[in-house]
């Protein structure tokens, strides 16, 4: 081959070249992961489900979460910012149920696929799927427990519910009144508490799902409660603060069950040291990897249309089973769980 032949192929190979890279380039996905927070160890373990997800496909991961649970605003800016990015989609888990929801609509009408992780939206069909645990079923989980655990104490019980924030949203709601209706008292309006009029509710208080809020909610809660026997939590840092409380007034001692729901390994840690009862775990790393998985193919699996999400499950962890309650021990817990 002469020079100049040897150039037009050099030539032409850099051009398919550079069109190959320039196609690659064009078919990056950019896809979205938004959580309430970024220190809670839920959606810590949930992150690394979406970077891992992420890395397997190829894809673009842009992830954001809120200052503080409940924390709308931010996540509104990030939403705007995946939409100005040109993202095919975004996994996220609102703060607030309803207020988030119009952003969600200007998402889905600009074209990106919105799949809303463990705590719905209201209206639920707000988004294009949503996937999550069953919290209700959760809930009704820990109650059935506590009820079976206290026997024909449970009629005569003192009960105090740490929940998460003022504005109730969905999981907020779901968990609490399942864990109500599994112990047996009439929950009134299925989505909302605060209405019961079942004299063994003494207190609802607001923890937001943290330890120290958690601490200080339970301290209120005793004034009000000072022959509490039962605790109810949004999930185990709030656990965890409930007990120190208790432990600082010397209810310690067995005397109050606590009960929670996540399934984090230290909230595992603490039902096998007797801190927790027992505990719902959930699965967050399921929920960010399959979500990532049908934004960037573009496929659902297949949602029961009676609950209206893909249920990504539930199972009650405890050393102290009760009949009829299906439950693991801690051991098979901790194999199982995250954070």
């Amino acid at each position: 081959m002469g020079t100049l032949g040897f150039l037009k192929t050099a030539f032409a190979g850099a051009l398919v070249a550079a069109a190959m890279a320039g196609t690659a380039y064009a078919q990056e996905v950019t896809v979205g992961l938004i959580t309430k927070t970024e220190t809670n160890p839920f959606f810590v373990k949930m992150r690394e489900g979406a970077e891992a997800k992420a890395k397997e496909l190829n894809l673009k991961l842009i992830t954001a979460a809120g200052k503080f649970d409940g924390d709308n605003d931010a996540q509104v800016a990030a939403i705007e910012n995946l939409i100005s990015a040109g993202a095919k989609g975004f996994a996220i888990v609102p703060s607030d149920s309803k207020a988030i929801v119009p952003t969600i609509q200007k998402a889905k009408d600009a074209g990106l696929m919105v799949i809303v992780l463990d705590t719905p939206l209201d209206p639920m069909d707000a988004a294009t799927a949503t996937f999550a645990t069953d919290n209700r079923k959760a809930g009704e989980l820990i109650g059935k427990w506590a009820a079976g655990t206290l026997g024909d104490k449970a009629k005569d019980a003192s009960i105090v519910l740490l929940d998460l924030a003022t504005n109730q949203p969905t999981v907020d709601y779901l968990r609490d009144q399942g864990f109500m209706a599994g112990f047996g008292i009439d929950v009134k309006d299925p989505n909302k508490y605060g209405d019961e009029t079942d004299p063994r509710i003494c207190t609802h208080e607001i923890s937001q799902g943290d330890q120290e809020k958690g601490r200080t909610a339970m301290e209120n809660a005793l004034q009000k409660c000072p022959n509490v026997n039962v605790v109810y939590t949004i999930n185990e840092p709030a656990a965890a603060g409930a007990w120190e409380a208790l432990k600082a007034v010397g209810k310690d001692d067995g005397s109050v069950l606590i009960v929670s729901v996540d399934g984090g390994c230290p909230g595992v840690a603490n039902v096998k040291a007797g801190i927790i009862g027992a505990t719902s775990q959930q699965y967050p790393l399921k929920m960010a990897s399959m979500a990532l998985e049908a934004i960037a193919t573009g496929k659902l699996p297949e949602i029961d249309p009676k609950m209206g999400f893909f249920d990504t499950g539930a199972t009650l962890v405890t050393d102290k089973p009760v009949a009829g309650v299906d439950s693991i021990d801690t051991a098979k817990g901790a194999e199982l769980c995250w954070g």
